[in-house]
């Protein structure tokens, strides 16, 4: 598959926030420099910082949809927590300066210029962010399956970012974050102007920076357990037992260990079949639950393997239906 082809299949939601954060922090750096604010130092920071994390991000998620090879069996899916962990790197950095900007001002107040600019360009900035941000909520409610609309996608998003992708995930708490410091950031502007207490300008830069760091902890450590390999969540699981135990032919689940992978879930799973069959009639079986399986889209690869029946019920789920 060529690069082109799997840039194609890149994540949409950090491709579409990091082109937003480019054209923002462009726009943004230019205010910055005419105005001399510091909020407004901090937010043109925070998008570049964006920018640069979901673009990373963009094509991590593109490059982990490359398909496995011999050297690389299990695929490339962690790839993308890698690449979100140096965008992480970068937040951190971004979070440094940001208030250490602000520190400066707080020592050093001035008064800012061009205040109708600033304003006018943060209100742009709360609108694209917020956008973005929406967006972000519409492809965490997709990923995670859950039938959502209006004003409901708000709170579904909430309740399963979780069960969205790496990137999605990052789209979403970065943005929540980046429209949140927009606003901080035109709340101290307008403070700043009106009182005459210009340090409150280097207050909302450090503030900004605080959130930063708050993310880049959150991002960093969701990654680092992506990387290590964590078990999938209990609706997963769920979800592929009952895919298993719908075939009528399978009694019970003895075990089973589902290992999430980026977006990508591993099952193995040991399953006890009806009584006398032959081993003809029990590996096809296996087969057939083995392809049910895999035409979930979550799943990379399953294995599934075949012991003797006990007659003792292992998998705790609703009773199946009984073969007629």
């Amino acid at each position: 598959m060529g690069y082109f082809q799997l840039l194609k299949k890149g994540n949409k939601s950090s491709g579409i926030a990091a082109l937003g954060n480019t054209i923002l922090a462009i726009i943004k750096g230019i205010a910055a420099a005419v105005s001399g604010s510091g909020a407004m130092f901090a937010t043109t920071i925070h998008s570049v910082a964006d920018a640069t994390n979901q673009g990373f991000v963009f094509f991590g998620s593109a490059l982990a949809e490359k398909e496995p090879t011999k050297r690389f069996p299990t695929g490339f899916g962690r790839v993308v927590n890698l690449f979100v962990l140096v965008a992480v790197i970068v937040v951190s950095i971004m979070a440094y300066e940001t208030i250490h900007k602000g520190w400066e001002i707080i020592q050093h107040p001035k008064e800012s210029t061009s205040l109708w600019l600033n304003v006018l360009i943060l209100i742009a900035a709360i609108l694209i962010d917020g956008f973005i941000l929406i967006k972000a909520m519409k492809e965490v409610v997709k990923e995670a399956r859950v039938d959502a609309s209006g004003m409901k996608i708000i709170t579904a998003s909430f309740k399963n970012v979780s069960y969205a992708a790496p990137p999605t995930r990052l789209v979403f708490y970065e943005d929540i974050i980046a429209t949140f410091g927009a606003l901080l950031a035109l709340i101290f502007v307008l403070l700043s102007h009106l009182t005459g207490l210009f340090y409150l300008d280097g207050i909302g830069t450090i503030l900004i920076g605080l959130l930063l760091i708050g993310i880049a902890l959150k991002i960093g450590y969701e990654n680092t357990i992506g990387l290590i390999g964590v078990a999938a969540p209990k609706r997963i699981i769920d979800r592929i037992g009952k895919i298993i135990l719908d075939d009528p032919d399978v009694v019970d689940i003895k075990d089973m260990r589902v290992l999430q992978e980026g977006r990508q879930y591993h099952v193995e799973a040991y399953i006890e079949l009806i009584k006398d069959l032959s081993l003809a009639e029990a590996d096809d079986i296996k087969f057939r639950v083995q392809d049910n399986v895999l035409k979930d889209p979550d799943i990379d690869d399953a294995t599934i393997g075949i012991i003797e029946t006990d007659e003792y019920q292992t998998w705790k789920m609703k009773e199946k239906k009984k073969k007629d």
